[in-house]
């Protein structure tokens, strides 16, 4: 059966490059990365006259949800084609709604796939160091408004994704430290090839 891979977690957990190890590892892998659109983004940003800014109104309005609806749309297209998709994006929101799961689940289905959700979890602290680490425009205004911006992320684990009978649908990956990061790749490598 094919499959799409979510890695999701809030910005700076350690998503691209967790994402990219684990399709480095496995076998017939799309990777996805909507953070690829970001050009895009940046170019509707100054058509329309306003600040470069992903956590604004405008934003909200007029890309966020076109950015996910686009990748998505490249990874059904994609499915067509190989056995996995993975894509890395934060999918913060639409993963704590049941509506939204239960959806992508049922156009998964038509095209026999399923889906795996993997949740990077990483201290906050470890979160600003890296976002300052790799020195990005998009994080510009998260950092210069650092209390206002953490106030507004979601870190809590999003268990109603977890069917205790099912042992690939969503899946926890630690990554705080080198420790955790060596332990979670060989267990969920482990689940997904297995």
């Amino acid at each position: 059966m094919k499959r799409l891979i979510l890695v999701t977690s809030p910005p700076a957990s350690g998503k691209t490059y967790i994402s990219k190890q684990l399709a480095k590892e496995l076998k017939h892998v799309v990777y996805l990365d909507k953070d690829t659109l970001i050009v895009l983004s940046h170019q509707i940003f100054k058509v329309a006259h306003q600040e470069v800014n992903r956590s604004s109104d405008f934003f909200e309005e007029n890309i966020r949800d076109y950015e996910y609806q686009a990748t998505l749309a490249l990874a059904m297209e994609a499915l067509e084609y190989d056995d996995i998709v993975l894509i890395n994006a934060p999918f913060t929101r639409e993963i704590r709604d049941v509506n939204y799961i239960t959806n992508l689940k049922q156009q998964l289905a038509e095209k026999q796939a399923r889906l795996t959700v993997v949740w990077v979890i990483t201290d906050v602290e470890v979160v600003k160091q890296r976002m300052i680490a790799r020195n990005s425009a998009r994080d510009t205004w998260k950092l210069q408004h650092w209390d206002e911006y953490i106030k507004g992320v979601n870190f809590d684990i999003p268990d109603n994704l977890d069917d205790p009978n099912v042992i690939d649908d969503f899946l926890i990956f630690k990554n705080s430290n080198d420790n955790e990061y060596q332990q979670s790749m060989k267990d969920i490598l482990a689940i997904l090839e297995g």
